[in-house]
This record gives structure tokens, sequence and C-alpha cells, in this order.
């Protein structure tokens, strides 16, 4: 089985892509902005990973969410709800944790098929 990473850095890859599935690394919106901003950000960033692995949204299999408050749930899926495809709304798991910089609200990672 083949491993294709996408993006690598000494630390992680953007894309790790094995036996049809694409991982994508954590994607954070810009320090500072609200937490829609910060989605509407992350959202367009995995667009443009899993393009670039050769899939998109409609593929997902699985979503983890990280809030850095819980607060901002509504807020977050106001914007994720407008762009989950519709009828291929990935398995998703959504908790509060201390992210990265305190300035970063939320975090995506997915996975999806190619």
């Amino acid at each position: 089985m083949t491993i294709k990473r996408i993006g690598t850095r000494p630390r992680s890859s953007a894309i790790v892509i094995h036996n049809q599935t694409v991982y994508l690394a954590g994607q954070v919106g810009k320090p500072g902005d609200n937490a829609g901003e910060q989605t509407r950000t992350i959202l367009a960033s995995i667009d443009r990973l899993l393009e670039e692995a050769g899939t998109n949204k409609s593929r997902l299999l699985q979503a983890t969410i990280w809030l850095a408050d819980m607060a901002d749930f509504d807020e977050m899926n106001k914007v994720w709800d407008a762009w989950v495809a519709p009828g291929n709304a990935p398995a998703r798991a959504t908790g509060e944790v201390r992210l990265a910089l305190p300035e970063y609200k939320v975090e995506i990672v997915v996975t999806a098929a190619v």
C-alpha cells in the first residue's frame, strides 16, 4: 500500500492519502477572528485541500471539531450547516479543548474518501 504525503513539513503533512482515504491535518482560521469567520476560513481551506487530494466535501467520512469555548457552538454550526454537502454529512464529534494559541477559537480535522 502506497502512502502519499502532500505539503509535508518537519512536524506534519497537510494531506496524507492511504488506501483511497484522505486525512487532513487540523485546520485553523485567522487568529483573532470570531468563531464564525474562523470556521469559514477553515472550511475554505478544507475545500482547497480536498480538491488537491482529488476529492471533495461530498466524500467526507468523519469530522472532529474542537472549540476553545462551547459558547461558540451555535455560531460555528451556522457556518458548518451552510457548508456541508446535503445528504452527505460525515460522522462528527465536537468538543471543547484548549487550542494551540488562545486566539484560535475553532480547529477542524476531516477524513474523506477519494
